[in-house]
């Protein structure tokens, strides 16, 4: 696709402006968000793959693809909406009705519970969904319409609309003890899973989750906001501990008693989807070191249930599960990816458990963005241009007739409409703000959505330094890195260095992407004088399976072998300051700080560490087995990387930040740590946020944070 030359003309002003202007403060990215910038949130596409609706002044309306400018058709009128305030809204399948969403509480990082109004398109009628029980999560329409589902302190509920009666089809929820159709902490913040329960086709059943967590041990959280503090208990099972019992089971939508499904030998259940023409549904298990996938077919389409498992991949090291999981519409196959010949790749997957390849190459696929069956074709992003660069494509369903959607490099995502007939696709890089474009299926661009003009003209204001990717030869193999120079670089003098990472599985730093905030912050640090740099060692995503899960069973030693292997190199510039390198990180980041301040103090002057792991065995069970399996079976591999092990080793300055409410990574971790050092009699220095969770914001907190962090850099760096 070629670039319009309105895209030219901005690339040109963001690239090449680089010129004296203001110096960044603080205030201004993480007050004021100035570097920010806009999107264009609110696109929904309707069933029909033309239209999409969205917020608007008038109310939610409706709009054309091929007309996005103009005002739109009404749905649901403002003066609808005038007493109550909403949050979001879905339509059922026919789009004859809409679940007003209002009232939204966050529970955790993706649970939240609300108060569901139910809207009638034709008779403009709006009722409350449960008066009596509220406020419920994880509301939703029956594929035929005539009925809600809803929980309500962990039981699942259903609605019919036409009497206004509600059926409760289980009866024994209870926190922290059993849940129905929703899931546990673990599930949701491992397996990004909440909603543990799905409609069949014909709207005559419901299979859902039970969690029975009884026997996971409880966690307690401090909240410092009364006289007495609070305390906020919950089931948290930390590495090698008990897991919550999870059994699948299938019930009539009009009630009686719930069947089993016997999936066999399992701990997991990490997925399930109905089809969606038939009923038959896939339920996904695994067991408890994630090296084995089974798929397992349920159907419905008879009397009596029928179970077969069709399909197990095996992994020597652990298997990661995704949405990528799509039955297409003959009800023999489905669309599935997998690792399992050293990338991530697509593949068509019979329900007799013949596996077929499709996308192929030495590149990872990054996201399977869905098919159009009619067309059999098949979209996708990977990072076939290199690791740091996302792409978009399309391919047949045979392997044939590749082509690319997206022509530049840097980071393309996309948004498709439903029967993928057009897309959003969000195009940055490292030095230029977002823009947002409207495009057909075949990546010609229909309109300009948002370009980000008044942000690429605030940038023209500041002094910018570009961001230049680098490769560091590192311990044993050559990594991606970047690196932000001083606007004023002299290469005949010497610059301190300041090192920001993650290094975990899951996330790369190093991405030809506009990092808005964090792009900010380091051109800051470097109007101050400072080089920054980050580097994605071994661990890290899109260079293959190798690479990725080369840090199995031994969490931080590559990495930080790395760490140090790429602060060696720094110092053998002419230009740096081989006594002043410091590292930042936060959460793997805090805990590969805390490696890189211990195990490898030779080479680091300073470090911060915001919200460390600082030993895996407090951290929780499924995410940390993954990698580590359990204490007990690895042993050697928990202590030896283990910076809480290390800290006698500690030279330099060390800043430990944490959320006292941290219900991910536990403020224990910060707490252990300091033990440690005490014992070993080292100083640190030491903040804490109180009441704040793992992203540590809200008010004047991220302000307050990183004035915070560049004084300690400036005063120690």
């Amino acid at each position: 696709m070629m670039i319009s030359g309105r895209h030219i003309i901005l690339l040109f002003i963001t690239i090449s402006t680089f010129s004296w202007g203001q110096d960044i403060t603080v205030e201004e990215i993480w007050k004021e968000y100035t570097f920010f910038g806009s999107s264009v949130d609110g696109f929904r596409s309707m069933q029909d793959g033309n239209y999409f609706s969205k917020i608007s002044k008038t109310g939610v309306t409706k709009h054309s693809f091929t007309d996005t400018e103009g005002s739109g058709e009404v749905l649901i009128p403002a003066s609808a909406l005038s007493k109550i305030r909403m949050d979001d809204y879905a339509f059922n399948s026919d789009e004859t009705k809409a679940l007003i969403t209002t009232g939204t509480e966050s529970i955790y990082r993706r649970s939240y519970s609300a108060v569901y109004y139910l809207y009638d398109l034709k008779t403009k009628q709006m009722q409350a969904l449960d008066n009596l029980r509220s406020p419920q999560t994880l509301a939703e329409y029956s594929p035929d319409g005539t009925k809600v589902s809803y929980i309500f302190k962990n039981n699942l509920y259903i609605k019919d609309i036409a009497s206004g009666k509600v059926k409760q089809l289980t009866k024994d929820g209870k926190r922290n003890g059993v849940i129905n159709g929703t899931t546990d902490w673990v599930y949701e913040e491992e397996f990004s899973l909440t909603k543990g329960y799905a409609w069949s086709p014909d709207s005559k059943y419901i299979a859902f989750l039970r969690f029975d967590e009884s026997e996971v041990r409880e966690f307690t959280l401090t909240y410092f906001n009364e006289l007495y503090p609070d305390q906020y208990t919950f089931k948290y099972p930390k590495a090698g501990e008990r897991n919550s019992c999870v059994t699948a089971y299938m019930i009539k939508a009009k009630g009686g008693k719930a069947t089993r499904i016997d999936l066999g030998k399992y701990e997991y259940i990490p997925r399930l989807k109905w089809s969606g023409t038939s009923n038959q549904l896939i339920v996904q298990t695994m067991n408890r070191h994630q090296s084995s996938l089974k798929y397992h077919l349920v159907d419905m389409t008879s009397k009596k249930m029928a179970v077969r498992t069709f399909f197990e991949e095996k992994s020597s090291t652990y298997i990661d599960v995704d949405d990528n999981l799509l039955i297409l519409k003959d009800g023999k196959s489905i669309l599935r990816t997998s690792e399992s010949n050293g990338y991530n790749h697509i593949y068509l997957l019979g329900f007799d458990g013949k596996s077929t390849q499709i996308t192929t190459g030495n590149w990872d696929v990054i996201e399977f963005m869905g098919i159009d069956e009619d067309a059999n074709m098949i979209y996708y992003s990977s990072a076939e241009k290199g690791a740091i660069h996302k792409g978009i494509y399309k391919i047949g369903l045979d392997g044939s007739k590749k082509s690319s959607l997206s022509s530049e490099e840097g980071n393309n995502g996309a948004k498709f409409s439903n029967g993928m007939k057009y897309f959003i696709k969000t195009y940055s890089n490292a030095n230029t703000p977002p823009v947002f474009s409207l495009c057909d299926n075949t990546g010609k661009e229909i309109s300009i959505l948002e370009d980000n003009a008044k942000l690429n003209e605030t940038l023209t204001n500041y002094t910018i330094s570009k961001k230049e990717f680098v490769l560091f030869k590192g311990h044993s193999e050559e990594l991606n890195g970047w690196m932000i120079k001083p606007p004023n670089f002299d290469p005949s003098k010497k610059y301190p260095v300041y090192v920001n990472i993650y290094c975990g599985p899951g996330h790369n730093t190093v991405s030809d992407s506009w990092d808005g905030g964090g792009f900010a912050y380091h051109q800051l640090l470097a109007q101050k004088g400072y080089i920054v740099v980050s580097v994605d060692p071994r661990g890290t995503m899109y260079r293959g399976a190798e690479f990725k899960k080369s840090t199995y069973l031994e969490l931080g030693k590559l990495e930080t072998e790395d760490l140090i292997a790429v602060a060696k190199e720094l110092q053998s510039y002419d230009y740096v300051a081989k006594d002043r390198i410091g590292i930042m990180g936060w959460s793997y980041g805090g805990f590969m700080t805390s490696l890189a301040m211990t195990k490898g103090a030779d080479y680091f002057k300073m470090g911060i560490a915001v919200a460390p792991v600082t030993n895996w065995r407090y951290y929780d069970n499924i995410y940390t087995e993954r990698f580590m399996r359990t204490p007990a079976e690895n042993e050697n591999g928990y202590d030896q990387n283990s910076p809480i092990n290390f800290v006698d080793q500690l030279k330099g300055k060390y800043l430990l930040i944490h959320g006292s409410g941290d219900d991910n990574v536990h403020y224990q971790n910060t707490m252990e740590m300091i033990n440690a050092m005490v014992s070993a009699n080292k100083q640190f220095d030491l903040f804490i946020y109180p009441n704040k969770n793992h992203g540590i914001y809200g008010g004047n907190t991220r302000n307050h944070l990183y004035n915070m962090m560049l004084d300690y850099t400036l005063k120690n760096l």
